[in-house]
């Protein structure tokens, strides 16, 4: 096919269609161990995660060196006001984050990286973060997802000489999947890469490119046809920003994140060499994926970070601000929101070391980890500064900059609640981790009794899949009867002046019983189990909460037995995992108590405008145009307003 080949429009998919696309994409075996994925399946492996691993003390000591740097670097340079009050993170910044090395955190010293953990990556990500969201996300997005991990995990050593240096010291990356009208259904990706000799030739638009305004190197997802000597699908390939036909159209603007390089991309005819396709053809979605088990670990760093502030604010507004003769924080309304935070934002810190201390010892399969961090991150992180919002009361929701105006301090909490709440949306919305949990988590019954809910099966095909079933479920089964967590005397190691031993054996029953449920619900419903989104959400929300209770105790029983702070430790995690259960157990009930039934008829009926009458008595302010911008290949229309930060 050559270059000149009109792009082939948007293809058309059915659900049956774009499910196996997905499918293909994701990893098809279990070669390594995975904490997570036991306990959905009803089995508490504490010893894969306790005692809870710990760095090496050279790569420990080089990342707190680097973390120093760093800080030093923030305090000093970093003006969050400015970023805020101009939308732009200064070039002078980013220029002074490049000499420091922070570009190069993830990528080898072989490359001209600092080759950090991603422990310590992830504590730089959430110490620049605090200063600003917005740098957090520059770096996060360029090393994460951008050039450095793709090539890292999938790319030639000879596109690893070329690229990675340049990443390390000069160059910003980005990664382009979504278009206007792709976001979580990959099938339908329209940027087309067209084979012409040593080339290929990309056309199409790509929509919400962070750090595309300011890259030099692109990742972009690109369909290659199928022709004779190219098997096709989705691809990935390393872009030169300045090739010709490159054109950042639109630097977007958000609620939030105020300072980011967010832009709309547009490729016209852009020859891209064959030596920068990443992997073969096809492979790109799985490259995708792949990238984002251990990239999504960056954006509970940055929800980390926000819960040590919110704590911060509100342990210091809360001693200060009295009503009714005491400080607010003794006021029990008050008072519990403040343990709620202390008690969430050690879990979630919990969580995120403990999934990327396993990410850097590569023991064990972290892709349901790393997406039950990003989902209990992100929810509860939107949670904690809605809380400090409230603390504050009126204050919260004024502006820093308003504070500062009228002689106050200039506390942005209203600016946080902006900045967190897009962490429910990109790499993965809520709704689309919990989906994607919930297939890994299922995986072993699809596994042995897939073919019997499949109705493109034959009676064969069914009959064998029925045998295979029986077998594994007969050995299954009855290993969900009992279990440690019935014994008063398991976990003992956990019982000191606090007793965590019963929040684990806690956890070990209840891991039982989220399996039954599991087990049950597939039985009930079985072909039709993949519509119920909302069943699905809440067991991966159960198995969350028990990964994050486990995580939580295994933390306490390490900074115990290192001295550090460890009977404080154990009453956060005492704390935390009380209030898990409360969530937990209405979680249970809502498994079978709720009004997904009646919601499912609702939506019918106001798509159908059955309840249109409700809307009478109000004005549209959105205005006209499309729902979805054009996105037809072609020259662009716009002025280039990319901007290479040299």
């Amino acid at each position: 096919m050559s270059a000149s080949t009109t792009p082939s429009s948007r293809p058309a998919v059915t659900e049956r269609e774009a499910r196996e696309v997905a499918e293909a994409a994701r990893e098809q075996h279990w070669r390594k161990p995975s904490f997570a994925k036991e306990l959905f399946l009803g089995r508490f492996r504490l010893d894969l995660i306790h005692p809870h691993p710990v760095p090496e003390d050279e790569a420990a000591q080089r990342g707190e060196e680097f973390l120093a740097k760093l800080r030093d670097f923030v305090e000093t340079k970093v003006d969050p006001a400015l970023i805020e009050r101009e939308a732009r993170i200064p070039d002078e910044v980013i220029d002074g984050l490049k000499e420091l090395g922070a570009f190069g955190m993830k990528i080898g010293t072989k490359y001209g990286g600092l080759g950090l953990t991603q422990v310590h990556y992830n504590k730089a990500l959430a110490l620049a973060g605090s200063a600003s969201p917005a740098i957090g996300v520059l770096l996060s997005a360029h090393q994460s997802i951008g050039v450095p991990q793709p090539l890292k995990l999938f790319g030639t050593e000879e596109q690893r000489e070329r690229f990675l240096p340049r990443c390390a010291r000069t160059d910003i990356s980005a990664f382009l999947l979504t278009e206007p009208d792709v976001g979580s259904d990959p099938a339908r990706l329209a940027t087309t890469a067209v084979p012409d000799g040593d080339e290929y030739v990309l056309d199409g638009v790509k929509l919400w490119t962070t750090n595309g305004v300011v890259a030099d190197l692109l990742v972009v997802m690109a369909r290659v046809p199928k022709s004779e000597g190219h098997r096709g699908g989705i691809t990935a390939f390393v872009v030169e920003t300045n090739s010709p036909g490159v054109t950042v159209e639109n630097r977007n603007a958000f609620m939030g994140l105020r300072g980011i390089e967010n832009g709309v991309t547009r490729f016209h005819q852009v020859r891209v060499p064959a030596a920068n396709r990443v992997g073969e053809e096809g492979q790109g979605l799985k490259i995708a994926l792949t990238t984002l088990n251990t990239g999504r670990l960056s954006l509970p760093a940055s929800c980390v970070a926000a819960g040590k502030w919110c704590l911060k604010i509100a342990r210091e507004w809360s001693a200060a601000r009295e009503q009714w003769g005491k400080p607010v924080a003794h006021h029990e309304a008050v008072g519990s929101k403040i343990s709620f935070i202390a008690a969430t934002t050690f879990a979630l810190e919990a969580v995120t070391d403990l999934a990327s201390q396993m990410a850097d010892e590569d023991r064990n399969d972290i892709r349901i980890e790393g997406a039950l961090a990003k989902l209990y991150a992100s929810e509860m992180a939107w949670t904690m500064a809605d809380e400090l919002v409230q603390i504050r009361g009126g204050r919260g929701f004024e502006t820093a900059e308003s504070l500062r105006a009228r002689g106050e301090r200039g506390v942005p909490a209203e600016q946080l609640l902006r900045d967190l709440r897009i962490n429910r949306i990109f790499e993965g919305s809520t709704e689309i981790m919990h989906l994607l949990i919930a297939r890994e988590a299922v995986d072993a019954h699809l596994s042995v009794a897939g073919d019997l809910i499949d109705p493109e099966k034959s009676l064969g095909d069914k009959a064998k899949a029925g045998a295979n079933a029986g077998a594994f479920y007969a050995k299954w089964l009855p290993k969900l009867v009992a279990g440690p967590g019935q014994l008063p005397t398991s976990y003992a190691e956990f019982k000191h002046e606090v007793d965590l031993s019963g929040h684990l054996r806690y956890v070990e029953r209840t891991s039982r019983k989220l399996a039954r449920s599991t087990f049950y619900a597939m039985s009930r419903w079985q072909g039709r189990m993949e519509s119920k989104q909302g069943f699905l959400g809440r067991i991966v929300d159960i198995g969350a909460e028990l990964f994050a209770m486990s995580a939580a105790c295994v933390r306490a029983e390490m900074l115990r037995s290192q001295g550090d702070h460890g009977r404080e430790a154990y009453q956060l995690a005492d704390v935390f995992c009380r209030q898990a259960r409360i969530r937990i157990e209405e979680l249970f009930t809502r498994l079978w108590t709720n009004t997904d039934d009646l919601d499912r008829k609702v939506v019918k009926g106001v798509l159908s405008g059955t309840y249109e009458w409700l809307e009478r008595g109000i004005v549209d302010p959105s205005g006209d145009g499309p729902w979805i911008a054009d996105a037809t290949p072609g020259p662009s229309q716009k002025e280039n307003v990319h901007r290479p930060i040299r």
